[in-house]
């Protein structure tokens, strides 16, 4: 399919579904692996809405969603990659910052991508070779030291073993740059780190749903995205870490994470 074809029923989705966000009230959450790990029935309409609206742009593409399990091949010839709400608990609680999310990619190579906050209404997008954009602006990742820039890092919530490593490197992250900001969303801090609001953002389990559109944005603007241990973070990784943002602050960043391993 054209990657810009798919990137419009893309964006106009996106931008149908936000309307059911904006338009909740009273949010009920369930949880799923924790207390910290929830879903809400919002969750549900907004993916069932975009599978519905995607699905009649290209009849025959798969899904790989967050929400009711629907998990079809990674490496399909036309797949999906879909966070309904990406920062749910920030929903939830009324914080405002949360997003919907959609990637698409032909046999694991991400093509399109779309990250959209109604609150803010920011609209990240990208396609591949195209560059990357804000509400229709070029975009492009910070350039700039480590010590230049702010970091943005996500707490890992669902994995409390992971916490200690996680804030010993916020800590680390903290002395290195200007400061350092946890908001709830990987989608959009990844879409921070692609338009050089953050020189880095990195967390130490992300799901594809999680990091799929947000990479390709990142990649797009000009920045890199890598795992902790520093190997190009793909589509087919699976539950990953992530470490993205301008390419001199990401290795000054790895780099410091690797002495205090």
């Amino acid at each position: 399919m054209d990657k810009t074809i798919v990137l419009q029923h893309m964006t106009d989705a996106a931008h149908e579904a936000a309307k059911l966000m904006l338009e909740a009230h009273g949010v009920m959450a369930e949880k799923k692996s924790s207390c910290r790990d929830v879903v809400t029935e919002c969750d549900r309409r907004v993916q069932e809405l975009l599978m519905r609206r995607l699905r009649e742009a290209a009849p025959q593409a798969r899904f790989f969603c967050e929400e009711q399990e629907r998990r079809d091949d990674i490496e399909a010839a036309q797949l999906f990659v879909i966070d309904p709400i990406d920062g749910t608990m920030n929903f939830v609680r009324g914080f405002r910052h949360s997003c919907i999310s959609v990637g698409y990619a032909e046999r694991g190579e991400l093509k399109a991508a779309a990250i959209y906050n109604p609150y803010a209404g920011e609209l990240f997008t990208a396609t591949l070779g195209g560059g990357a954009f804000l509400n229709g602006k070029p975009i492009h990742a910070d350039d700039g030291p480590l010590c230049e820039t702010i970091v943005c890092f996500g707490s890992t919530p669902y994995d409390v073993t992971l916490a200690p490593r996680c804030f010993q490197l916020a800590r680390k992250a903290f002395e290195a740059s200007l400061d350092v900001r946890r908001e709830g969303s990987a989608a959009l801090d990844l879409c921070s780190a692609a338009a050089g609001r953050a020189g880095v953002y990195f967390e130490l389990a992300l799901s594809p749903w999680d990091y799929a559109a947000g990479m390709l944005i990142v990649r797009e603007a000009g920045g890199v995205c890598r795992t902790m241990e520093g190997a190009e973070l793909k589509l087919s990784a699976g539950k990953s870490s992530v470490a993205a943002g301008g390419r001199a602050a990401v290795e000054e960043f790895l780099q410091l994470a690797k002495e205090n391993s």
